[in-house]
Parts: C-alpha cells; structure tokens; sequence
C-alpha cells in the first residue's frame, strides 16, 4: 500500500474514532440535566407566596413549587451569609470547614471538594454570578467556575456605560441570562447569588435607602398594611441580659415604631419580588431556547430573618425565624403525578451540594459531604430512614454576637449559648409551646429530656469537630485538621 494512502487511511480511522468519542460525549451530555441554583439572602421560610404568606409577590418561585416540590421543613445549620455560602459550597458544617467572617480563607482542597469544581471534571461548564461571600486560600476560583462574575452590594446601583445607574438585582438577572445563551449546548450549571433582600447596612436614612429596591417594584405594597410580626415587639424583654446588648438589638431601631415597621418591611418585600421577578426572566428564556425541559432549578435562601419578630434583628441566634429558610426544587424530568407537592421531611443547606452532584452523576455523592441528597424525596421516594434532628451552631468571633451550638429535633429544639452559661441553655418544646415562647431549660419535669438533648449535642458537636477553640480557628490553614465525614 503506498504509504501516503497509509497515513490517510490511518488519519481517517483516528478522525473517525475521535469523532465517534466526541458525539458519544456529546450523546451523554446531552442526558445530563442542566442546574441552575439561585439563592437568596436574608429569606425566611415563610416569606413565599406558596408558603402562604398574605400579599407577598413570588409568582415565580410559586409556579416552581406548583410544578416541582417546595419543602416545609427546610433549614441552615449556621444563620449567617458567609458560613452558609461556605456550607453550601462544600457540603460541609462550619465546625468541619471552619468558615466565617474574620478567619483565614479555607484550605484550597475544600475548593477542589466543591460541587463546581467536582461538576467541571465531569464536564458541565460552571458559571457563578452575584454574592460569592466567602476565600479560598490561592484564588481557587478558578478550579471551580468557567465563568465566575462576583457582584456585590455596597451599593446596590451600579454605573453603566452610558452613565445610567441599574440596580444590582436586574444585573445579576442580565448576566444569569447571558451565561444561558453562551452554554445553552450544556451541560451546565449556574449558581445565581443575589445580594438581595440584604439590608444595605450603612444607609438608614429611609427605607428606599436600607432596602433599595429595583425601579421595577416601585410602588408595589403601597396600598397594604403589613401585618405586626405574629410574636410582639416586647418579646426580648424575656430574654437573658446578653441578648439585650446585641446587634440583635441594636438593629431593631431601623424598624422600632409601627410607622418605620410598614415603611421597611414593604421596601423589603419589594426586594423579594424583585429578585422574584429576575428568577422568572432566566426561566422565560430557558422556556425560548428549548432548554426548560431539561434543567433543573433549586431555589433557597442563605439564612432566615427576622425582620422585627420578638422584638429583634438580624438572624444569627437559634429560633425559628433565624434557622427556617424556604427550599424549592424543580426537576421537569419528574412524572406529574409526583409534582406539586410539600414535603415534611427535614433538609439542609448542607443538603445542596450532594443533591446537586446526584443530579448530575447518576445519584453519586462525593463520600467527603456531610449533607445527603434530597433527590430520593424530589422524585416521591418514602426514604426507609431520614434524619429526625441536626446539629446548628454560629461561632463567629464578635462581640455582639452570642456564639451557640444546639440540636433542632422533630419535637425539642436546645441551644447553648456556651460562653453565656448557665443562663445561655435553651430547650423548647415545639409541640407544647410551637412558637418557642418559653424556656424549659430550668423546668424539673423536662430534666430528662435536657439531658438527652444536651448530651446529643455534645455527640454531633463531637462528630464535626470537638469545642470551640479561638485559637485553633484563627490558625493558618496547614495547622488545620482535615473535616470528617458523618452520616446524618
């Protein structure tokens, strides 16, 4: 055979076999769901249209829930921004990446264990847009996104090109859209982190001012009256004397008369709606690319909120308001008779990764994550065995910021707020007393059931990293332990 025939026909097989491995690629990609993970900021549960709040606008996120699965039960495991984020990240407690504001940026192998950089090996191409909120050591980011786009508040109004001023919100919304459009060809998956409904916390000067909200939303609640927060304005006079010098406290006087109340919950509920309305323009372009019917979209939110409930601010502490954050997930590959409902069981923030990764990998979560996937209970599954409680705990190092650590049951919740004792030990019983009006920490006929909870607190807090140490946390990360993993 003459050899220039030879090299032909060899080059001609070899192209044939490349082509042949990149349309199987393409073959198997093309199965792969994309997902897209928008969360928002300082959400509580029950700020939802579908979770049945009064006059809130959600019409997005509520048709999500009609056609996919809102779950009732659905919590962080630490109640501020930075932790979360981390947690959601990494699959992590913060006990285990030990992640907060003012400690060092985590280890860069808890940046190649996220679910971003874990998805990119397996060929999704990974986009991030909006609040990243959290360091890793060496800029990691580049590990984990194809297209990482961080836009933070401070302010919300940004400069454009022609010098006119958009607001941050309908931004983040722009650049989700053109993330769809540039990998439409997929798979991929694109985490969208709004800045909103977060407070701009050095503008009080009026509510516009403090929830700048997008010009889209201007005049939206005028004519409704915000109802009073269900547990009253004096509920903190019942609380230990640290919670009185709090940033809890402190925070309160944005919203400390009834008048400044209305004006400042509906400036914030304007920006839900806002954010609201920006979810609904990526799932209408999703819709005109042909591309709704294979992507997958999770809703939450990073922490609760109390917005003036018992007399506080903020988030941060252990009761309901703070812990309950709303989750929605959307899966169009879901028979319909499986769709549309609520479910009871109870999930986490440390839940999204590993759900994430068995969407895209055949139901594999990576064995380092300490959350579990929720796909079992989005497809209908009764699971033979859920978890009945997890471990929650806030350790940032600030003054006006009790450090805690509890166990959030079905029926009892405890906290100990361990640099408070003994007046910092809470125990609640959710079925005697649902909206945690009293402490029964001191009540002798609950001695056994403080024992049990405390003890089981001391068990979790064990499994995900021991107590607390300053100093350990402040160290360099070489000096810190690698996380284990636990079952939950």
């Amino acid at each position: 055979m003459d050899k220039a025939l030879s090299r032909f026909l060899i080059c001609l097989l070899t192209a044939g076999t490349q082509l042949g491995g990149l349309l199987a690629t393409q073959a198997a990609n093309s199965k792969r769901p994309n997902i897209i993970f928008f969360l928002s900021d300082d959400q509580r549960a029950d700020f939802l249209g579908c979770a049945g709040h009064p006059f809130l606008q959600t019409p997005a996120i509520d048709a999500l829930a009609a056609d996919g699965v809102r779950f009732k039960n659905a919590f962080v495991t630490t109640s501020i921004c930075s932790t979360s984020r981390a947690t959601i990240l990494t699959g992590l407690w913060e006990r285990s990446h030990r992640y907060t504001f003012g400690v060092p940026p985590m280890r860069a192998e808890l940046a190649q264990g996220s679910y971003p950089a874990r998805l990119r090996k397996t060929g999704y191409r990974t986009g991030f847009i909006g609040k990243f909120g959290v360091s890793f050591a060496g800029g990691a980011q580049s590990e984990m996104f194809d297209s990482f786009e961080p836009l933070n508040r401070n302010l919300f109004w940004k400069k454009q090109p022609d010098g006119s001023l958009r607001h941050l919100t309908d931004i983040v919304g722009d650049r989700a859209i053109d993330f769809v459009r540039k990998f439409k060809n997929g798979p991929f998956c694109l985490s969208v982190s709004f800045n909103a409904a977060h407070a701009e916390d050095s503008k009080r000067a009026s509510a516009f001012d403090h929830y700048p909200w997008p010009p889209m939303e201007n005049g939206l609640y005028e004519d409704v009256t915000v109802p009073e927060p269900r547990i009253g304005r004096d509920f903190w006079k019942n609380l230990p004397m640290f919670f009185h010098n709090s940033m809890h406290r402190d925070r309160y006087q944005w919203r400390d008369t009834p008048e400044k109340y209305q004006d400042y919950a509906k400036a914030y509920f304007r920006m839900i709606t806002g954010l609201d309305r920006n979810i609904g323009r990526v799932m209408a372009e999703l819709k005109r690319l042909g591309l709704d019917q294979n992507t997958v979209i999770i809703f939450t939110g990073d922490n609760g909120y109390f917005l003036g409930s018992r007399g506080l601010s903020g988030k941060w502490n252990h009761y309901e308001e703070s812990l309950r954050v709303p989750l929605v997930i959307h899966d169009p590959r879901v028979p319909e008779s499986k769709r549309g409902r609520v479910v009871e069981e109870m999930a986490l923030n440390v839940d999204i990764p590993a759900t994430i990764m068995a969407l895209a990998v055949n139901g594999n979560v990576p064995e380092a994550y300490q959350g579990r996937s929720v796909l079992p209970l989005v497809r209908g599954a009764k699971p033979g065995e859920w978890r009945t409680d997890f471990f929650a705990e806030h350790l940032f190092n600030r003054f006006d910021i009790p450090k805690w650590e509890g166990v959030r049951g079905q029926r009892y919740v405890y906290a100990r707020y361990f640099e408070n004792l003994p007046e910092g030990e809470f125990l609640h019983d959710l079925e005697k007393d649902p909206l945690q009006l009293n402490n029964f920490a001191k009540d002798p006929t609950y001695a056994d059931v403080l024992k049990r909870m405390s003890a089981r607190c001391d068990q979790l807090r064990d499994a995900y990293g021991g107590v607390y140490s300053k100093e350990k946390w402040q160290a360099k990360e070489s000096k810190r332990p690698a996380p284990r993993r636990r079952k939950n």
